[in-house]
């Protein structure tokens, strides 16, 4: 193979994804991934899919094992100071998520696009992408065997994550990597435990922030908040119990104990760049963007990047009009700034500031208990949790 019309840069949500979707409009692409499949596929991440991202997998027969083995979630419960509230999701919008994992998805979409005899070099790593301003961009890289090798593409598609090197041929010209930087992070733990609850509780409290989530019928994921700084060996299995429990037990629920196999601390940081294309080159999903996971809108995101991307590219190879293609960044753009607004809204009111006082922390909770107590307020925090429906163009 010395030419294919797309190649993407990363097995990732939007890598597969968009290769999926080009597949099923007749186009061609190959997707480079430096990791092995094994390391793709067992690299745990969170996961709450959205009901667009969730249509989009069912419609594309995709989403047989995850009707199958996900929890489908209708609610959530907020809680404040050991005081839940539940978020009735389905009755406010008549929407659901669905708890999947990434690697979950990944594992899907990787053998979806192998079934359909789509190209996938895991432990491949592309060296160089040269051209991405003329007609016909070239991608130098190393097979799994360490051979060099060239290929010529129509389009190139760096999804490659958050530390991706071609953002930067757009940000030093005249593009803005947009950044912030969050005073805290999540300390995370999986731990061999019966769920506390089927749905997710979303707790606050002075001493900080708590996250419990299920994985399964015996693993489950825990967060606290900590401090960014932190490290591994700061948390003490006794320490992580004390404070789930002071954070996230009500009277009627207690988090549940089990044995702790993983610990891990995970840093807040959101970045938008602007525009997401040029020439030839296109970024989508955390190359080109980064959220912090209060919202869960990452991987969601990165689909629905996709789904304005996949039309658009159809479009200009199929009908050789770039019209959709051209508008990408502006299309895709302004969906990723509501996310991020959703998210930096819920982290700011559901985290203790470090240093917070009395009078910020009352404040804060004011501000989650006036959402809480309102149909309208309930409302709007649902129908963000939940999502809209992907962007939809005919090809």
């Amino acid at each position: 193979m010395n030419h294919v019309p797309v190649a993407i840069i990363g097995a990732g949500p939007a890598g597969l994804t968009l290769s999926h979707l080009l597949h099923q409009h007749g186009v061609e692409s190959i997707v480079f991934e430096s990791r092995t499949r094994q390391q793709v596929e067992e690299t745990v991440r969170a996961g709450i899919l959205e009901q667009g991202t969730l249509n989009l997998m069912r419609d594309t027969g995709v989403g047989e094992r995850m009707e199958r083995e996900a929890d489908i979630d209708e609610g959530i419960d907020i809680s404040i100071n050991g005081q839940p509230t539940r978020i009735p999701l389905t009755e406010l919008t008549g929407h659901h998520v669905a708890i999947w994992p990434q690697h979950e998805y990944l594992k899907d979409f990787i053998a979806k696009r192998l079934e359909d005899g789509g190209t996938i070099l895991f432990s491949t790593t592309v060296a160089e992408v040269d051209g991405h301003l003329g007609e016909k961009p070239t991608l130098t890289y190393t097979t799994e065997g360490g051979v060099p090798e060239t290929i010529s593409t129509d389009y190139v598609i760096a999804a490659d994550g958050s530390s991706s090197p071609y953002r930067k041929i757009i940000t030093e010209g005249t593009g803005i990597r947009a950044r912030h930087e969050y005073p805290y992070a999540w300390f995370g733990i999986l731990v061999e435990a019966p769920k506390t609850q089927k749905e997710l509780i979303y707790a606050t409290h002075p001493e900080g922030f708590a996250l419990i989530s299920t994985r399964s019928e015996t693993i489950q994921r825990y967060y606290l908040q900590c401090d960014p700084d932190d490290t591994v060996d700061m948390w003490s299995d006794e320490r992580i119990w004390e404070q789930l429990h002071l954070r996230a037990d009500s009277d009627e629920i207690k988090v549940t104990e089990g044995r702790i196999f993983d610990k891990a601390v995970l840093r807040f940081r959101s970045a938008v760049t602007e525009p997401m294309q040029q020439g030839r080159l296109f970024l989508a999903g955390d190359a080109a963007h980064t959220v912090p996971p209060t919202g869960a809108k990452g991987l969601n995101l990165a689909v629905a990047d996709v789904s304005v991307l996949a039309p658009g590219l159809v479009r200009a190879l199929k009908r050789k009009d770039t019209g959709l293609l051209d508008a990408y960044s502006s299309l895709a753009v302004p969906r990723i700034w509501k996310a991020q607004h959703f998210s930096y809204w819920m982290s700011s009111m559901l985290h203790a500031v470090p240093g917070e006082d009395h009078f910020a922390t009352q404040r804060r909770f004011a501000e989650l208990r006036s959402v809480l107590e309102s149909e309208a307020g309930q409302r709007y925090l649902a129908e963000q949790y939940v999502g809209k429906d992907l962007p939809k163009f005919e090809v």
